[in-house]
């Protein structure tokens, strides 16, 4: 192993280590909170918002610090990048900020019926594989998971740089009549822009710098 990889190896560690003692982060079989996180966490009945595949939790935090009467909640697998978010957080004393180290794929053994009330997925795995439709987080499979947490009429968003995956969550809510609010294939040229589409994640400014357009779409599932 080169020097370079034993430095980011180390520093994952430290960072796993490190995020274990945060009290904004929820980690595996911590499934305590199941409808209790307005209770036993937010202190309040602000609304909570999701954020799938979160990342270094860049949606998560701005969102906290643009709707402090709003609670969110960034979902991620990848430990030492929930890292980043969940110190911000804590750094700008977010309360209404936490973060929970899941797979998605879980999500309704960590959420109750009705508890969630909008889901936002930024720039996640395309998986454009055909075998690996069912991972695609506007697959039916996730949609029907979704739909157990959401409160009705709940919008769901979904950002992304793939052209594939737009037109397939187009064809999916199309497919289980499902309400399409918005939607762009540009969205950087739309007059959908405003100052909550502009938060941008550490991909999207990538994907900005190689001049893709962003697509955008929200929609709700009814009850």
């Amino acid at each position: 192993m080169s020097l370079n990889n034993l430095i980011v190896a180390k520093r994952k560690l430290e960072r796993f280590t490190e995020i274990a003692t945060f009290p904004n982060v929820f980690q595996l079989l911590n499934d305590d909170l199941k409808g209790k996180w307005h209770s036993n966490y937010f202190k309040n009945n602000h609304p909570i918002v999701l954020e799938l595949g979160c990342g270094k939790g860049e949606y998560t935090v701005n969102m906290g610090q643009y709707f402090p009467d709003k609670n969110f909640i960034g979902i991620d697998f990848k430990g030492a990048r929930l890292w980043r978010g969940a110190k911000t957080a804590l750094e700008e004393g977010l309360s209404n900020v936490a973060f929970l180290r899941i797979q998605i794929e879980n999500i309704a053994n960590f959420f109750a019926k009705n508890e969630v009330d909008e889901i936002w997925i930024t720039f996640p795995d395309p998986q454009p594989q055909i075998s690996r439709e069912k991972k695609r987080l506007t697959s039916p499979r996730f949609i029907k998971e979704y739909g157990s947490i959401l409160k009705s009429g709940g919008f769901v968003h979904l950002k992304t740089d793939h052209d594939g995956l737009y037109n397939y969550s187009l064809e999916v809510i199309e497919r289980l009549n499902l309400k399409l609010h918005t939607s762009t294939r540009d969205l950087y040229q739309s007059e959908l822009l405003n100052e909550v589409l502009a938060i941008k994640t550490t991909y999207e400014k990538i994907y900005l710098a190689e001049q893709k357009r962003i697509h955008y779409l929200s929609f709700s599932i009814d009850k």
